[in-house]
């Protein structure tokens, strides 16, 4: 889906914004008829709660939206895209809406109207919002349109989003902005990308490794995403419970798409490269074994303790191909430990750096897209954890802690850069929250972008 705002010259109905301690004051200064209805309602305004305002006639003539506290707005991000789905059909406009929250309000109202429906078409019209003033409206579009591309590719079920699939919705990404693009497969794969080649081989679905480049001036940044379109978990198969959510595992590739997207839509002035390994973590007579030695792309030799700590392995390659170009600023996406999932659950987005200046404008550019985030440290302590004896690296250590950092540890060694983050997302919403319905979210795609101007001095 496209998100758009409603047209600013269209009629529309005002929606009163009101927080819990301004409620007596409000009703107060409301005509008798409108404070009775609210009162005889028991109307509370607490975040994101609905009162329609009866008009003549019998119409809608508009309608109050809590604001609730800022103990509640503190604990639940776009409280007020809650009215999207209590409103009438037809288009609105904020009114008593103070100006540093009116960004965060209309991208959630827009994310609140995503709908996945390629399967199951939508019936309900959902109400519009004019943009209100103030707001970069096509800031907020631009964020919106990713985001709502990145759910789309998460939630498209691995059947119908494959690594052929993906390379066709990335290919139409790069196409749409002009960019140019590369895809290697068969035996370059082999011969240049020999973990990704591992990893994929096992499947009839032919792996392969998507490029793009975009963008003529300014710094450079490449973004790595995750592309393993399901996973099986290979030959240390998955039980039936932890393949429910696996077409998700290319997060990390839906997730730096959107953000690519974002970049190009904003016309952003840098030099932008995308990467994204596509496989699919299958079981066959080709598939890659437990305790097989590979030899990467860079040279180091990766004993598999685990088949199904694939995704390292993939993003290993893909991130020493990134940083032969030594760009201002590398950063991978992946969907990669439950371990990162039982440390911050599902809402947070952790991140590494080593550098502390990225790590400010990551935080600052959170705060900023409503897009929460969490750092975690790439503890040097750690390393002899992934040394096993008899190659340089193991992709999966029998430690039993840590999990996320050792995997954040792996990567660090083929991205061999300074100004290197890497998130390890979980990519999935578990159930309804306001402006995001249960099943993909992309995270950290916002940070990132609000904290790109001080990242690169743009």
């Amino acid at each position: 889906m496209t998100p758009t705002f409603a047209d600013p010259a269209a009629p529309s109905r005002p929606l009163h914004v009101v927080a819990a301690d301004a409620l007596d004051r409000w009703i107060e200064a409301q005509p008798v008829e409108t404070a009775v209805w609210l009162r005889d309602a028991g109307f509370r305004a607490g975040l994101g709660e609905v009162a329609l305002l009866p008009g003549a006639g019998g119409k809608v003539a508009g309608a109050v939206v809590g604001f609730g506290t800022a103990k509640t707005r503190a604990r639940s991000r776009f409280g007020l895209a809650r009215a999207v789905a209590v409103l009438p059909a037809g288009d609105w406009h904020f009114t008593g809406l103070a100006p540093e929250h009116r960004a965060e309000a209309a991208l959630g109202w827009l994310l609140a109207q995503y709908r996945f429906d390629r399967y199951k078409p939508a019936s309900t019209v959902l109400p519009g919002l004019k943009c209100p003033e103030g707001v970069d409206e096509g800031r907020i579009l631009a964020m919106a349109a990713g985001e709502c591309l990145t759910r789309d590719l998460i939630n498209t079920p691995a059947q119908d989003m494959g690594p052929a699939e993906l390379e066709v919705a990335f290919l139409a990404l790069a196409e749409r902005f002009g960019a140019a693009t590369e895809v290697v497969a068969g035996a370059d794969l082999e011969r240049g990308f020999p973990m990704i080649h591992a990893v994929g081989k096992g499947s009839d679905r032919a792996p392969r490794l998507l490029a793009l480049r975009w963008g003529q001036r300014g710094p450079s940044v490449t973004l790595v995403g995750k592309g393993v379109c399901f996973d099986t978990g290979g030959l240390n198969l998955k039980p039936s419970s932890g393949m429910q959510l696996m077409k998700k595992d290319m997060g990390g590739a839906a997730t730096v798409m959107g953000l690519a997207q974002m970049i190009m839509q904003l016309n952003l002035p840098l030099r932008l490269r995308v990467i994204v390994p596509a496989v699919e973590n299958s079981v066959s007579g080709r598939a890659m074994r437990p305790k097989d030695i590979l030899t990467s792309r860079k040279g180091l030799t990766v004993e598999v303790n685990d088949t199904d700590a694939e995704g390292r392995l993939v993003l290993g390659d893909a991130l020493a191909w990134a940083a032969e170009e030594n760009p201002e600023l590398l950063i991978s996406m992946a969907t990669l430990t439950g371990a990162a999932r039982v440390a911050v659950g599902p809402d947070l987005a952790p991140y590494y750096t080593d550098d502390e200046s990225l790590a400010a404008a990551l935080e600052a550019g959170a705060k900023q897209g409503a897009d929460p985030v969490w750092r975690l440290p790439f503890h040097d302590a750690y390393e002899s954890v992934i040394e096993p004896g008899i190659a340089d690296l193991d992709n999966a250590p029998g430690f039993g802690f840590a999990g996320s950092i050792t995997a954040a540890l792996f990567l660090r060694r083929f991205a061999d850069h300074p100004r290197y983050i890497h998130f390890d997302i979980y990519g999935h919403t578990p159930s309804d929250a306001p402006a995001r319905p249960k099943g993909g979210v992309g995270q950290g795609a916002r940070a990132i972008l609000q904290g790109l101007p001080d990242m690169l001095g743009l």
